[in-house]
């Protein structure tokens, strides 16, 4: 499963059980930390995750600003609900991608907001699954 964790929305992709395709799974509407966390618990649970794939907020630049940090910090609060394995990965321009895609599909306005989330978490996860696989990227 991954994250694509925002300000207002958690974006959510998971796997095929062969770990080859990743596929938007909604997204969680944020209220406050506490609850994020509660619900992240009821569908890592529901979906029996054994890894987690979270976006990493690189900097174009290629460094650790303020947004890596506020993730830093999310990360160490998710490790609270999540006990197994949780993988950085760089989500430099996923949501930009995302949204490329779903425009080229002339997806409206109203359904690009609700869905682009996880769209770009699926993005998350498919960079994650080819490096796994030692595809190039």
């Amino acid at each position: 499963m991954a994250l694509d964790v925002g300000s207002k929305r958690i974006g959510i992709a998971v796997a095929d059980p062969t770990g080859t395709f990743a596929l938007p799974a909604g997204t969680i509407e944020r209220t406050n930390l506490n609850a994020d966390l509660a619900r992240l618990r009821e569908i890592v649970e529901e979906y029996r995750v054994r890894e987690l794939v979270v976006g990493d907020p690189i900097t174009l630049a290629g460094e650790r600003g303020i947004a890596a940090q506020k993730m830093d910090a999310f990360v160490e609060r998710l490790r609270s609900v999540y006990a197994g394995e949780i993988h950085r990965v760089d989500e430099r321009m996923s949501t930009a991608q995302a949204t490329k895609t779903l425009i080229a599909a002339d997806v409206s306005r109203a359904k690009r907001k609700r869905s682009v989330d996880a769209m770009a978490a699926a993005l998350i996860l498919e960079t994650y699954l080819a490096r796994r696989r030692g595809d190039k990227p």
